[in-house]
């Protein structure tokens, strides 16, 4: 399944309106904001059809799981949107992430809690609040706010030290320009290790960048690390990897007509995250040229001065020297 997908849902009462864009969503919030609503009216409406009063309008089917039995309802169901209430516990099991990436589904999941298994991006983390779109007295209209930004960045300021998820390809690219110009730069070892890397430091300007398309598990204990440490801050692009196609090295108008809209060329049963294709889209347009690239080992050519400055262009707002 790929592409984005408009969805409202409504009763007399009230109405939801959102988009859909990826294979995994989270939907959170507090108590009483309309999360379980959501999840109730699209229930009622599959289970009971035109009777039950919600009208459902989407290019695709959409329906709930949860019970003892998910194991053995979620492989019948194909090319649907499928929501999940944050009471259903295999959320965070190995078992279900296994079945989420063999899926051909979308996954609006509805839960306050973080969820490691699975590599959902920072840009599809959503609240809901009501939008007084409509005043009668007979329905209000509830939309999806995005939480956080994919680029949190304090503009146009040096970081002391910089902090890269892992030691791949990007950390190379960074830890080379860290060097040049004297900031000091290491790696965490793996996403789930960057608050203790963080924890780790002494710096004042502290900058992490992570691969956006997969931190979103993360992303609430980070973000809570930068409210009491106003001097971390992160860069969270979708991936180094999309730097790299961005920066228009690389497959010139068709790589960027694709970034454009990468919900209309990544099919999600192939692409568990949208980094694994940003990674494979540039292997395979730079294979035959001067900048093949490699995730666990860095081309040279990337830091020449003219692909180096193309990819640093790309991030507007950090100071490297």
């Amino acid at each position: 399944m790929k592409g984005s997908y408009h969805i409202i849902v409504q009763n007399k009462r009230i109405r939801y309106e959102f988009d859909i864009r990826r294979n995994i969503t989270i939907i959170r919030g507090d108590s009483a904001t309309g999360k379980t609503t959501l999840f109730d009216m699209i229930t009622l409406a599959a289970k009971n059809g035109d009777s039950s009063g919600v009208m459902i309008q989407c290019e695709k089917q959409c329906c709930t799981l949860d019970g003892p039995d998910w194991k053995l309802v979620l492989p019948a169901l194909h090319d649907c949107i499928i929501f999940f209430d944050e009471s259903s516990h295999f959320l965070k099991t190995t078992e279900f992430a296994g079945m989420a990436k063999q899926s051909d589904n979308y996954f609006v999941i509805i839960t306050r809690e973080n969820l490691p298994n699975l590599p959902y991006s920072i840009s599809e983390i959503y609240g809901i609040h009501s939008s007084g779109k409509y005043h009668s007295m007979q329905q209000t209209c509830n939309e999806f706010y995005q939480i956080y930004s994919t680029q949190n960045i304090i503009k146009n300021r040096k970081p002391d030290k910089i902090i890269t998820e892992d030691s791949n390809s990007g950390y190379k690219f960074f830890n080379r320009i860290c060097y040049e110009t004297g900031i000091p730069c290491e790696h965490a070892g793996g996403k789930s290790r960057l608050i203790h890397s963080m924890q780790a430091q002494s710096v004042r300007n502290l900058l992490v960048i992570a691969d956006g398309a997969c931190i979103g598990p993360e992303m609430n204990e980070l973000y809570q690390y930068m409210n009491t440490h106003p001097d971390t801050w992160c860069y969270l692009p979708e991936s180094f990897e999309w730097l790299i196609l961005k920066s228009g090295l690389i497959g010139g108008n068709t790589i960027q007509e694709i970034l454009e809209h990468p919900q209309d060329y990544i099919e999600s049963q192939k692409y568990f995250n949208w980094e694994r294709f940003f990674t494979d889209i540039l292997v395979q347009y730079a294979q035959d040229t001067p900048l093949r690239y490699s995730k666990h080992k860095l081309n040279e050519a990337y830091l020449h001065k003219k692909a180096k400055n193309a990819i640093l262009n790309v991030i507007a707002g950090i100071l490297f020297s």
